[in-house]
């Protein structure tokens, strides 16, 4: 199926697996042995053409295809024998802090093509931008001097941010959080923390 970090990741990733139908094709068989290998990757290929997809993709298109791999920076989508990648910064227009919490190997997903490079054999995929971006409307619906309930997402030395809105983050500097003398802005709130702003 994939590489893994760890027999625990292996398990699980393996334990998702159970009851999903898929398509397989038989690349061992010894009888003398009892021993029968399958290839889902394989079986997939001869199901599509990887070249076609290579040399029709386009930017702007929106491709289906089935997670392949999950990584610290992003995911790998088998679209029929080539794999595509979803970088981290494209898979939600929130802040991500690891692809798995979103996207797990064998998911089904529709991707958009953000770039082709035929030399290299790569093709960039976006999550979110079959999404509204949610900074379209920001400017629509709020205003300065306007006060925002919002939940405190990271809490930095310079200040922290809160998310207001699915996918919109605004910063509290340091010097706007309180009134009074404090050492870290983590004196004043933590992540979690539900406020107004």
């Amino acid at each position: 199926l994939t590489r893994w970090r760890s027999d625990d990741e292996r398990a699980q990733q393996l334990g998702e697996r159970i009851g999903l139908t898929l398509n397989l094709r038989v690349i061992e068989l010894d009888p003398a042995q009892n021993r029968f290998i399958l290839s889902e990757r394989l079986a997939n290929r001869r199901q599509h053409d990887p070249e076609t997809l290579l040399n029709s993709a386009a930017p702007g298109e929106t491709l289906k295809g089935r997670v392949s791999h999950v990584t610290d920076f992003g995911a790998f989508v088998d679209l029929g024998g080539i794999d595509g990648l979803i970088h981290v910064s494209e898979i939600a227009w929130e802040r991500v802090n690891h692809p798995s919490d979103i996207l797990k190997q064998g998911q089904e997903v529709a991707v958009q093509v953000l770039g082709v490079d035929r030399a290299k054999r790569r093709i960039q995929l976006s999550l979110k931008r079959l999404q509204p971006d949610p900074w379209l409307e920001v400017q629509a619906n709020y205003q300065v001097g306007q006060t925002v309930k919002g939940k405190v997402t990271q809490v930095m030395d310079f200040g922290a941010f809160v998310l207001i809105a699915a996918g919109v983050e605004g910063l509290i500097h340091i010097s706007e959080l309180s009134n009074g003398t404090f050492t870290h802005p983590r004196a004043i709130v933590n992540e979690g923390d539900e406020i107004s702003a």
